[in-house]
């Protein structure tokens, strides 16, 4: 099973040494992960990412020469097709939406324990956004919050769209909130892929959309759901 062409390939971008061998270390243990090259600064890690073209780069946010934003800027830039989970000790939430906007698609804290690193490594690796839940409740409104603050943020966001979302569709929203492949949100919801496709469809419309990570950013910055 874990032969190394079927295993996804990850380059790790960070000035510490330490700090990469020990994600190396972790990674490496994983059957189907594969650590196939290292960078220590932004202008490494984008040529490196070009020329190596990984399915996942871990990166950094404070490096030396470019910076993770700068990178993933111009990786986007560059229409690459690798996936981007960024790497930092700040959880600052102007950081996260400018680095999910500029398409990096996961965001870590660096302390994270690694099963969380592996699990996030794999949702982002099927082109899903992976937020760290601490981190996403805090930005996004924290689960305590008084319902009410919620439900209203939720009832302006509806009386500003044309159309709302109906009850299935903030259903199929919240599947692909928890990293859900359309076949998982088929079986959670007892539904043909075909069906939850034709949901996706009016939910991108209905967003003005084009993808479920911009759906997701959509409705995590107004506030219409929370990742928990």
């Amino acid at each position: 099973m874990g032969s190394k062409n079927m295993s996804i390939k990850i380059l790790i971008a960070d000035d510490h040494a330490l700090l990469r061998q020990g994600i190396k270390r972790v990674l490496n243990f994983e059957e189907d992960l594969e650590v196939v090259g290292e960078a220590e600064d932004g202008q490494e890690a984008l040529a490196r990412t070009l020329v190596l073209q990984p399915d996942i780069l871990l990166l950094d946010l404070n490096m030396p020469g470019l910076n993770g934003l700068e990178v993933t800027k111009q990786l986007q830039a560059a229409k690459s097709k690798t996936h981007i989970i960024v790497l930092t000790i700040h959880d600052s939430d102007n950081y996260v939406l400018g680095l999910l906007k500029s398409g990096a698609l996961g965001y870590l804290l660096k302390d994270v324990e690694p099963a969380m690193l592996i699990k996030a490594i794999h949702v982002v690796h099927e082109g899903n956004a992976f937020v760290y839940p601490k981190l996403a409740e805090r930005l996004f409104g924290g689960v305590n919050e008084q319902e009410d603050i919620n439900e209203k943020a939720r009832q302006m966001w509806r009386e500003s769209r044309s159309e709302r979302l109906t009850a299935r569709e903030m259903d199929v929203l919240s599947c692909i909130a928890k990293g859900f492949s359309n076949q998982d949100i088929a079986q959670a919801l007892f539904v043909s892929e075909k069906t939850v496709k034709n949901h996706l469809t009016n939910i991108f419309r209905k967003l003005n959309v084009n993808d479920r990570t911009q759906a997701l950013i959509y409705v995590l910055k107004h506030k219409i759901m929370t990742l928990d």
